[in-house]
Parts: structure tokens; C-alpha cells; sequence
């Protein structure tokens, strides 16, 4: 090997030593902070809106940032039931609903995703939504360091203020006043189901338009509530779940409480 290949070399793995950990110290940053500070603004919302610029379209972005405590109790428990029934259980990843999602694709079923909650809110906050295996795999960094570092009540306010619920629509405080002329906090059991029906696709699901198939789903939303806990905040309520499913996992703390409807 000659000098000038092996001085290339060298410098190309000091670059890239460095890369690395710029991306990590960034990331990691970036994470710890949105622990605390709400999201201003996500990749996505920036992607829409240059599409519909380069479509002749006006731009257009709603988003208002409320805290969980200020949204209907019955948001949380009407997205836990239509993407994420094992929110509260498992780290971040659910291998059984990506398992029954593929035996029933490959059985000639309807193709649905296997995406968590925390999975969903990685890509979201982090990331850009077209699906490549580089994507999947930032996507499951960003995962793992949320739901280390996050608790669930905390992954779960981001969600619903992150989340696209309609055309240039961000948030439940968004979707509350401009399809339900009313707040996120005032949002009824029905209402948040409607919501929760829209998240597969919300701009073809509408929300203020409900079709025959969402207010299906609506009804079935609505029958899987029944089984899903409310969230708590009375400090009494806290001993209902265990401390780690809520508290970030290196803290001992705990965040949140439920119980059942």
C-alpha cells in the first residue's frame, strides 16, 4: 500500500470517527432536551409544506403544543386502542404485532403496519417519512433512546402533538378547533375515536368528513377503549402500575398513574 493511499485512509476513518460521534452527542442532545421542551417543529411538517408549495398549493400548518393534562382523557386511551394496545407494556418495539402483521399480509389479509407508538413518535420528531432499511434503522436508534430516556406519558404527549391528523393539521389541539370547533381538552369519547380512526392515513381519512368505513372503525375504536386504562395524575393513584413501565428506564422515578374505565 502506498503512503498517499494509507494518509487517505487515515483521514477518511478520523472523519468518520468524528461523524460518528457528532451524530451521537447531537442525537442524544437532541432527546434529552425534547424530554422537557416541547417540539416546535417536525421533518414532516417541513416536507408538507414545500410539497404543497411545489404543488401551487397554500401552505398550510396548524400546530399548537398543550401539555397531556390538557387533552381529553379519552385521546390517549383512543390511540393506545387503534395503534398500540401494548403501549404500556413493551420497550418501544412489539415483535408479536409485527409477527401478526406479516402472517396476515402473507395469507392474503390486508397489509398493515407493525409501528408502536414510541416508534411512530421516533420517526415523527427525528426523521423523514419514505421507508428505506436506512430509515428503519435511525428509526430504531431513535426508539430505543426515547423510550430509555423518555417516560411513556411524556412519549405519548409528544405523539399527540406531533402526529399529522389531516392536511397541513399537526396535533390534537389543531385537529380539535379546526374539525370539531372545540379544544383538545373538551374533545369527547367519540370525537378522540373519530381522531384515532383518521392516524393510518389522515389525508385520505378526514376526520370532519367521516365515510362509512371511518365511522366503522370509529365503533370499533370505541368497543376497544373499554379495555384500555385512562390516565392519572392524583399522586395517590401512582401505586396502580409499576413505576418502570412509566418512569424513564434509567429513573427510578415514577411519572404516571391509570386505572380502568
Amino acid at each position: 500500500m502506498s503512503f498517499s493511499k494509507y494518509v487517505f485512509g487515515a483521514v477518511v476513518l478520523h472523519l468518520l470517527r468524528w461523524l460518528f460521534i457528532f451524530f451521537f452527542v447531537s442525537t442524544m442532545i437532541a432527546v434529552l432536551l425534547y424530554r422537557w421542551l416541547p417540539v416546535p417543529l417536525t421533518p414532516l411538517m417541513v416536507i408538507r409544506c414545500v410539497q404543497q408549495v411545489e404543488d401551487g398549493r397554500v401552505m398550510r400548518l396548524r400546530h399548537h403544543w398543550v401539555p397531556l393534562e390538557q387533552m381529553s382523557k379519552y385521546l390517549p386511551v383512543a390511540v393506545i386502542a387503534s395503534e398500540d394496545q401494548n403501549f404500556l407494556s413493551h420497550n418501544g418495539f412489539d415483535f408479536k404485532a409485527v409477527k401478526a402483521a406479516y402472517l396476515e399480509h402473507k395469507a392474503g389479509g390486508r397489509r398493515r403496519g407493525g409501528s408502536t407508538i414510541s416508534q411512530q413518535t421516533a420517526k415523527n420528531v427525528f426523521l423523514w417519512p419514505a421507508s428505506s432499511w436506512v430509515r428503519k434503522g435511525f428509526e430504531v436508534y431513535f426508539t430505543a433512546l426515547i423510550e430509555l430516556c423518555w417516560s411513556k406519558e411524556r412519549i405519548m404527549e409528544v405523539y399527540l402533538n406531533s402526529i399529522e391528523m389531516g392536511e397541513g393539521i399537526y396535533g390534537a389541539e389543531a385537529v380539535a378547533q379546526l374539525h370539531f370547533g372545540t379544544t383538545a381538552a373538551e374533545l369527547t369519547r367519540a370525537q378522540c375515536a373519530l381522531i384515532a380512526a383518521t392516524l393510518p392515513n389522515p389525508l385520505r381519512y378526514d376526520s370532519a368528513h367521516p365515510s362509512r368505513y371511518m365511522l366503522k372503525r370509529q365503533r370499533k375504536i370505541m368497543r376497544e377503549m373499554r379495555h384500555i386504562p385512562l390516565f392519572h395524575y392524583p399522586e395517590e393513584a401512582k401505586a396502580y402500575w409499576p413505576s418502570s413501565v412509566f418512569a424513564p428506564k434509567w429513573s427510578g422515578r415514577r411519572s404516571a398513574a391509570f386505572s380502568m374505565q
